[in-house]
């Protein structure tokens, strides 16, 4: 089977297992993988600034849109709260050609903050209230948005 282009956009709240789901399906594609947490950390950037996040994700989508001209497959690991964040990505993924996934990664909020806890690595902490906030603020993908898209993986405990 020849190698299709892929665009793998990666939707889910913190501890819905986005990082370690990603970064198989990236091996698994021979994919470019875009985490706007591991560029900020290594920035030294707060992953609570959210100025700072917007602009990691402007520069990590250009530079995946360069990617995908050029016929390389892409993963965007950015949670994709909102349907019209997937929307965009999803319908200019397509027009440069690319065939589009979108990995829902849904997860109840008890197995979310038993996650977050046990991780402990944002600073400053997730509290349970932000996580109560954020499920929310949270965009679930209908089903007549999940038939927009050439693909669709949903997980789930």
């Amino acid at each position: 089977m020849d190698k299709q282009l892929k665009l793998v956009i990666v939707c889910g709240l913190p501890g819905s297992g986005k990082t370690t789901h990603s970064r198989s399906v990236a091996t698994e594609l021979a994919a470019i993988r875009f985490s706007p947490d591991e560029w900020m950390d290594s920035l030294n950037i707060s992953l609570w600034d959210a100025d700072a996040r917007e602009l990691v994700e402007k520069l990590q989508w250009d530079l995946a849109k360069e990617l995908l001209q050029i016929g390389q497959s892409v993963v965007i690991e950015w949670g994709t709260w909102a349907r019209a964040e997937r929307d965009a990505l999803r319908d200019q993924g397509q027009a440069l050609g690319a065939f589009v996934e979108l990995h829902y990664l849904d997860e109840d909020i008890d197995v979310l903050w038993r996650r977050i806890e046990s991780r402990g690595a944002e600073s400053p902490l997730i509290t349970r209230a932000d996580l109560e906030d954020w499920v929310e603020a949270f965009e679930v993908p209908s089903e007549e948005e999940m038939g927009l898209f050439d693909s669709v993986y949903r997980s789930s405990d």
